[in-house]
């Protein structure tokens, strides 16, 4: 697979809101999450099972989805970037908003680190 298929494969997914099955199917085992302002997610979460919880954790407080929107990929050699905008009610934070460029770095098929920047 090359990593413009891995790119539109992720796009796709997450597009569809299918976060869960983009993360099983794109990240490593091993995957690094790097949150630098760890206000939603921890700033570091390591391995894909403790970034699925994470996942889980999250969605399980969302009453509704009132804005995702996820921009076509940019690709280079062994990186993929997308920017990301979302708005949703919580059950525990109320309406929560923001917008962000998820970095993913790649190795063979499998995304090894991914960092988000508000």
């Amino acid at each position: 697979m090359t990593i413009q298929e891995i790119a539109t494969g992720l796009v796709d997914l997450l597009r569809s809101g299918y976060f869960e099955k983009a993360q099983k199917t794109f990240l490593a085992e091993d995957v690094v999450s790097i949150e630098p302002n760890g206000s939603i997610f921890p700033q570091e979460t390591e391995g894909l099972s403790n970034i699925l919880q994470n996942g889980a954790n999250f969605r399980a407080n969302i009453d509704k989805v009132n804005h995702l929107e996820i921009s076509d990929p940019l690709v280079t050699d062994n990186t993929i970037a997308i920017l990301f905008s979302f708005e949703a009610d919580t059950s525990d934070k109320g309406r929560i908003s923001f917008k962000e460029v998820c970095v993913f770095l790649v190795k063979g098929e499998k995304i090894f680190q991914e960092i988000y920047y508000y």
